[in-house]
């Protein structure tokens, strides 16, 4: 298994001028990141809405690459979006996905069956033109920029380890140092110019 922090830092490397939606990898990429205002850290929204958001941002931005750092739960909330974006097969979407085979952000509860799914066959056969599986991060390091070159949709699954969050969600620490409204006008401006 993969630590979320490093794969994230080896990620930066490649970044270019990406749209990155960090998911809930979020608390692991807002210390990292060198291009906040290119990032769509939105928190945790409803389980499941990421996958959806982040085909929305590609579809939108057809010119830019779009990366969503997805999460086995979120998926399990949203697995019908596999189909939605393999049909919709925007070449600037890359669907990364951290597997930790918990809710790490609800106290560390398995994902159901969690040691026996197999995701980037199940977005293989929903339509992705190309998915890969890592849990070694040497091998992601090795294959990073060919991946972020290739056409997308594409699918990487990562398997990584479970850090668990105890604390009750509402005496967190909140690791998002902008709001939803800061973090849409700074992705709008940098994207138009305009904060509007």
């Amino acid at each position: 298994m993969m630590d979320t922090a490093e794969l994230l830092k080896e990620f930066k490397k490649h970044r270019g001028d990406a749209i990155v939606i960090p998911g809930r990898g979020g608390k692991h990429w807002v210390p990292i990141t060198d291009n906040e205002k290119m990032d769509a850290t939105l928190g945790d929204p409803a389980m499941g809405g990421h996958s959806g958001f982040g085909l929305g941002v590609a579809l939108a931005q057809p010119e830019k690459k779009v990366v969503l750092f997805d999460s086995d739960g979120d998926i399990h909330m949203s697995m019908g979006m596999f189909a939605t974006i393999a049909e919709q097969a925007p070449k600037n979407f890359f669907h990364f996905m951290l597997d930790n085979e918990i809710y790490a952000t609800t106290g560390g509860q398995p994902v159901p069956n969690a040691k026996v799914v197999d995701y980037a066959a199940v977005a293989k056969a929903n339509g992705y033109p190309k998915v890969a599986s890592y849990s070694d991060l040497e091998d992601l390091k090795a294959d990073l920029p060919d991946l972020l070159a290739s056409e997308g949709p594409i699918f990487v699954h990562m398997k990584v380890s479970p850090t668990v969050e105890n604390t009750p969600i509402g005496q967190r620490k909140p690791w998002n140092n902008r709001d939803r409204v800061q973090v849409v006008d700074d992705l709008r401006e940098s994207l138009t110019g305009s904060r509007k």
